[in-house]
């Protein structure tokens, strides 16, 4: 697909085919993606935890209000930040919302639908995560991603507003 053609048809998908899988190629070149995203230093910081236990998803999907088509969608991937492999402290946000507009445009690429659901900054919310997935000290979830096959159409937008184009200066 061309990356333009996914820039402009990628879409929150909320609604998904529980009955077809993600094939392990397509996860896997997803996540490639997602870590050839650049970030501070080049410190890598990202971890990604793939949930494709049904019981874990539905568990997870009550973390917050705005994830319950994760019971629905056949994998869900937990972006987490690892602190100690960050060269510039506090930039691991950044690094991290990088990595995942990569994996939410791989996954267009590929005809597969996701929603970008935060975890951060909501302590309660990273706090369950962390807990249903026995994270280890000194790691931060950042988001869920569900993925997975489209119950919905992708449409084609454009949000281009000359209004919020400044040259040299305000």
């Amino acid at each position: 697909m061309d990356v333009f053609e996914a820039l402009h048809t990628r879409r929150s998908i909320r609604k998904f085919d529980p009955d077809k899988p993600v094939s392990e190629a397509d996860l896997e070149k997803i996540l490639a993606a997602a870590m050839i995203a650049p970030s501070a230093g080049n410190a890598q910081p990202w971890h990604f935890v793939v949930v494709t236990d049904a019981a874990l998803r539905d568990e997870l999907s009550r973390t917050h209000p705005y994830v319950g088509m994760l019971r629905q969608a056949p994998v869900g991937i937990v972006v987490c930040a690892e602190l100690a492999l960050e060269k510039y402290p506090g930039y691991w946000v950044q690094d991290l919302a990088a990595a995942i507009q990569n994996l939410l445009l791989a996954a267009r690429g590929l005809g597969l639908g996701t929603v970008w659901t935060g975890v951060a900054p909501i302590q309660e919310r990273m706090d369950a995560v962390r807990r249903i997935l026995g994270l280890p000290g000194g790691v931060e979830p950042h988001a869920i991603v569900p993925l997975g096959w489209p119950a919905q159409e992708f449409t084609h937008q454009d949000r281009f507003r000359a209004d919020r184009v400044h040259k040299n200066g305000w």
